[in-house]
């Protein structure tokens, strides 16, 4: 039996995003336990030309919600990326579980020939193939993503470890 591009994506995405949403928490209460205000947390950065944290979750919710979406030929939702707290950041990972959690796997039927177009009509135009794009692109995007935030909560004398960043499985 063939491994489907459903259970190659819309699991390990709910598993990390679960592992997300945890990492926030932990965050969020070091900093309420340590009197420090939680911008600095969000707004914190591992390098001055990379993204803060709160733009590192968000760029994780968008692949995982992208990439489930396309494989799905699904309508994507769009989301204003407005999000200042980490309340914000946890709302926007429960929209994204609620979204990637309602696609059913039959949608994803074919997706692994399905051509998925990146950036159309522009000059950055790319195709490819619906396997191609989730194991060559839409994955580790994500998990770079996911694994930036990770660090950037480590970085910052957030108490987490490997086990927090695998979540559930």
């Amino acid at each position: 039996m063939s491994l489907s591009l459903y259970a190659a994506s819309v699991p390990v995405f709910q598993q990390m995003l679960g592992s997300l949403k945890d990492l926030l928490a932990k965050a969020e209460a070091h900093a309420t336990e340590r009197g420090i205000e939680a911008d600095a947390l969000l707004r914190a950065r591992l390098f001055p030309d990379m993204f803060p944290l709160i733009r590192q979750v968000q760029i994780a919710c968008d692949f995982a919600k992208g990439v489930s979406g396309r494989l799905a030929a699904a309508e994507l939702p769009s989301h204003d990326d407005s999000d200042q707290s980490f309340a914000d950041l946890q709302a926007l990972i429960d929209k994204t579980l609620a979204y990637i959690t309602g696609l059913p796997a039959s949608a994803f039927d074919g997706a692994e020939t399905r051509e998925i177009v990146l950036r159309p009509g522009t000059p950055k135009e790319r195709r490819m193939a619906g396997q191609a794009y989730l194991l060559s692109y839409g994955l580790p995007q994500f998990f770079f993503h996911v694994t930036t935030s990770y660090a950037l909560l480590r970085h910052n004398g957030v108490a987490v470890g490997k086990r927090d960043y695998m979540g559930a499985y």
